[in-house]
């Protein structure tokens, strides 16, 4: 299939798990696997991803008989386009209150592509926290989450450096969590 599958999960049994894939392919296969495993059983699915991806992810989610506009226009289906979304995501509750997530639904499925990021060169330390922002923000919503990368030409020290700041940005909300309850 040409990727690679990597997961990490914090040490305590409740903690949720997101998991990433590195793309060696161009194609969405797995992406579009997770998509569409969740519409067709009735949660509600969120995608954060580059403009070029959001498209080719509605492409092919239409080549399968699925109807995006639908999907879309009903909140079943929600496409944020990073990094614009990240503005609104980072406003507190602002979001949740009058976006187009909802609480109240079933499990909810969020997909992270970084491939943007990576495509423009960002800095690792600022693709950390972009990860671990987004991590901070969709703990608290139980979603099954995953983060996903297309990265062509990468070699093995890059893919564990991507690995490690992917398991940084998300165990660092995991400390901030386990600090809060211990407070609690």
């Amino acid at each position: 299939m040409g990727a690679e599958f990597a997961s990490h999960a914090s040490l305590a049994a409740a903690e949720a798990v997101c998991r990433l894939i590195v793309r060696k392919e161009k194609g969405l296969s797995e992406i579009l696997q997770f998509v569409t495993s969740g519409l067709e059983i009735g949660q509600q699915v969120v995608v954060m991803a580059g403009a070029a991806c959001l498209k080719d992810i509605a492409r092919h989610l239409g080549e399968q008989g699925l109807r995006p506009d639908a999907l879309l226009h009903s909140g079943r289906l929600v496409f944020l386009t990073a990094p614009a979304c990240f503005g609104e995501l980072f406003k507190r509750g602002d979001l949740l209150q009058r976006g187009p997530l909802r609480r109240h639904s079933t499990v909810i499925r969020w997909i992270s592509d970084w491939s943007w990021a990576f495509g423009n060169g960002d800095d690792p330390a600022v693709i950390r926290e972009y990860q671990r922002q987004i991590h901070e923000f969709v703990r608290p919503l139980n979603a099954l989450s995953v983060c996903t990368v297309h990265c062509d030409k990468l070699e093995r020290t890059s893919l564990l450096a991507m690995l490690v700041d992917h398991r940084r940005g998300a165990r660092a909300v995991t400390a901030v969590s386990r600090s809060a309850a211990a407070q609690a």
